[in-house]
């Protein structure tokens, strides 16, 4: 295991932000921990790369990369990268400068680091970037770039806070592919995302959490294979429900009516199709569940409400 975590609380006053929560991470996966913003996902990471004590507790197990730490958070970050939720780049430095300061703080020779950045840039389709000023990056090439100087110890652990927020699908997409291509060199990846398509798409493993507990844990395509039925009807008139549900009778189908848009769930996809006549065209989609669903039936919310 590279992460081994086993009840871990963290309480800020009388806010329980991470409350009883375990997990382990194996080598060479992309491990995600997914919920709404609140949820406690940044501060179980704070903690797993030392930046952020847990509260005192008799059986609490923190360990990385065969470190503890509170104990030894040096060696965990000589180990590691991490892409924090904010970017905090020098502005006043171009590209290059940028990645030549960090990799001084892993006493990389100079000649051994241009080397490395060289390879970096190529990596996350910013060559021709070395020279530009921080200031003139998109938001995209921002993301990139503090991944690539994550990436400038050749780290054993990639831990990436929020790594796509607020950034365009495509640039998103990019952010994927290249994140594949890390757990292909056996780079673990550890990150943290309220996008549920974000957690499906590149995971191994996540675990849902809400208000600082575990709520599921697993591979996201087994856990909706196993939790839930294959297709949702999102109802948007409130007043065809019953005509819907009229048809349905003797199917089995589940109803969701927690939020404005009712949501009825089924195996049966024709069984949907046709139970969705009585409702306008505009006012009913049909599409395939998905880990906001399996969020909703677990704690009764989506994943962007608030906590």
């Amino acid at each position: 295991m590279v992460i081994s975590v086993r009840n871990v609380h963290k309480s800020f006053g009388r806010v329980k932000a991470v409350d009883g929560l375990s997990f382990d991470v194996e080598e060479s996966i992309c491990f995600a921990l997914l919920g709404p913003n609140g949820a406690g996902k940044t501060t179980m990471m704070k903690m797993i790369y030392g930046k952020a004590g847990c509260d005192n507790c008799p059986d609490t197990v923190l360990n990385v990369l065969g470190f503890d730490p509170r104990q030894n958070p040096l060696e965990i970050k000589y180990l590691s990268g991490v892409v924090p939720q904010d970017d905090n780049l020098d502005v006043e430095m171009n590209v290059i400068e940028n990645l030549l300061i960090f990799a001084g703080f892993y006493g990389i020779q100079r000649k051994a680091a241009r080397k490395r950045i060289e390879e970096l840039l190529e990596l996350m389709e910013l060559s021709e970037k070395g020279k530009s000023r921080i200031r003139e990056l998109s938001g995209g090439m921002k993301r990139r770039l503090m991944i690539a100087r994550a990436l400038i110890n050749n780290p054993r652990l990639l831990i990436l806070d929020e790594p796509t927020t607020g950034l365009d699908p495509q640039v998103r997409h990019l952010i994927w592919d290249k994140l594949r291509q890390m757990k292909r060199r056996n780079i673990t990846i550890v990150l943290t995302t309220h996008y549920m398509e974000e957690a499906f798409q590149i995971s191994d493993k996540l675990i849902i959490m809400h208000s600082g507990r575990k709520m599921i844990e697993g591979n996201p395509k087994k856990l909706l294979d196993d939790t839930l039925e294959k297709f949702v009807l999102e109802i948007h008139d409130s007043n065809a429900v019953k005509d819907v549900e009229s048809i349905l009778k003797g199917n089995n189908y589940r109803k969701d009516a927690s939020r404005e848009v009712i949501n009825l769930y089924s195996d049966d996809l024709k069984a949907l199709e046709y139970a969705a006549r009585p409702v306008n065209v505009g006012q009913y989609f049909i599409r395939n569940s998905n880990l906001e669903d399996l969020f909703l039936k677990i704690t009764g919310r989506t994943l962007s409400d608030e906590q």
